[in-house]
């Protein structure tokens, strides 16, 4: 899916809340985002790997100047001849700490041994992020979640996968500064 049709996908779903909630989980995303590359570390299953999110998240954090949201993809089973970037273990999601995020994206219901390590990330403080198909225990042990239900949601897990990962690459609005919250307040205070 390129850029044209991601557009074309949110004008159709534009009316549709379900969009303003995958904007407001890639926020959430963007916002957990650790300051350096690295630190957001996305895991699927032992039968489905998040590559494509993964390479879609790593250029928009190129495109947006947001180096957090550079991903860490973390393989069941990575072959021993891959490149190193795509040769990370479970064993990283076991290093993870505080400051980091884990986001588990999984269109099946995640299998316990994943959980387990979901979990113990958790303990040690890292931010967990789920998109799932609606898995419950999942969902209870992140702290954001996006459902994208098969057979209930507009689009298909891949399609809502390309829209979350262009809206983490949306530029956030600004937070207004010292100077322009004084201004107002003066404004509020005095009048015009």
């Amino acid at each position: 899916m390129d850029a044209d049709q991601v557009t074309a996908l949110r004008m159709l779903l534009g009316s549709s809340s379900w969009l303003g909630r995958a904007r407001s989980f890639a926020r959430a995303l963007r916002g957990a985002a650790p300051r350096t590359p690295g630190g957001l570390l996305i895991v699927g299953t032992p039968d489905e790997e998040p590559w494509h999110l993964a390479a879609h998240l790593d250029q928009e954090s190129r495109i947006a100047r947001v180096p957090g949201l550079a991903p860490t993809l973390v393989r069941w089973k990575p072959p021993a001849d891959a490149p190193p970037h795509l040769r990370i273990g479970l064993e990283r999601i076991q290093a993870a700490r505080r400051g980091e995020t884990l986001f588990v994206v999984s269109s099946e219901v995640a299998p316990p041994p994943l959980l387990e390590r979901v979990q113990d990330a958790r303990k040690v403080g890292a931010t967990i992020l789920a998109m799932d198909a609606g898995d419950p225990e999942l969902d209870d042990m992140a702290h954001e979640s996006f459902a994208v239900p098969p057979g209930l949601a507009p689009v298909s897990f891949d399609a809502a996968q390309h829209l979350v990962s262009a809206a983490a690459g949306e530029p956030t609005a600004a937070r207004p500064g010292l100077r322009s919250r004084l201004a107002r307040l003066l404004d509020t205070v005095s009048g015009s």
